[in-house]
Order: C-alpha cells, then structure tokens, then sequence
C-alpha cells in the first residue's frame, strides 16, 4: 500500500481513491461481503436450531409457578395410584400420578396413548406445561429397567431358593 504522511498522519486516501477508479476495490469488497453474510446466515441458523429445545428441568411446584413455560420434570411413577388408559374407549387420552424427584405427587395428562412397559420404568421424564391442578404432558420418555439387572435378581432368587 501506499500511504501519504501529512504532518503527524498517515493518510491511504490516494491510495484507496486510485483504486475506486479502477474498481479493484469494490470487487475485493463484495466477494468478502457476501462470503461474511454468509457465515453470519450459518451462524445464525445453527443457533436458531439448538435453541428450538431449551426447556428447563424443573419440580412440580416449579411449573405451577410458571404456568406457560414448557418444562422438564423427572420423577416415577406413583405405582399405587390409578393409571387411567381405555383404548376402546379413546385410544389417545393417557393419565396418571407421577411423583417428582422432591416427592411432589402430580396428576399428569398425555394426549397418546401408554407407552409400552409403562409400569415397568424405573424413571419418567415428561415435559409439558401445568394447567391449573393437571400437567399437560407433549413428550413421555421412560428409563426401563435394564435386562442385565432382572438377570441378575433372577440369579440371586434362585439361588437363594
């Protein structure tokens, strides 16, 4: 580059005029524009995605604090209440009392049907949103109890028999 010192100051204006008159300048600029808003448009994408499933893990008494806010809540099912599932009835109405990881019982509506070996899991997370005395469950997944540990309680039966 070609810089002109006046005084104190080093000044690229001859410099940068000579090239807008031939318009290597512009050229230059515009491929880094687009090659920037481009990054910018990836970048941009990329955190609009993983942002789409930020829920918090939350209690019960949580999300009754915050009625409208979508939460995550792990806990177990409370295996001496009733699970209300009638699939001659309506196939897609699912309902039960799970109990929080704090001990907080909760009456919790899925609108699906009952996934399989429900009475099974060792641990529920559902997230939804409270409404009123109900939770609203939109997505039940299940911590099943693994097949190496009902070996091993089977082993151990038989061989205290």
């Amino acid at each position: 580059m070609i810089f002109l010192i006046t005084g104190t100051k080093v000044s690229f204006l001859p410099y940068l005029c000579s090239r807008l008159r031939t318009g290597a300048y512009h050229r230059v600029m515009k491929k880094t524009h687009i090659i920037i808003l481009v990054l910018m448009a990836a970048a941009a994408g990329v955190i609009i995605a993983m942002s789409a499933d930020f829920t918090t893990y939350s209690d019960f008494p949580q999300a009754q604090s915050k009625p409208n806010t979508t939460v995550k809540v792990v806990g177990y099912l409370a295996k001496d209440k009733e699970i209300v599932y009638d699939p001659q009835k309506d196939a897609n109405y699912f309902s039960f009392t799970m109990t929080d990881k704090q001990g907080n019982p909760q009456q919790v509506w899925y609108r699906g049907s009952k996934p399989q070996d429900f009475e099974r899991s060792e641990q529920v997370v559902i997230t939804g949103k409270m409404d009123g005395k109900l939770f609203h469950a939109s997505e039940i997944l299940l911590k099943c109890p693994s097949k190496y540990v009902n070996d091993q309680i089977v082993l151990k039966e038989k061989q205290t028999s």
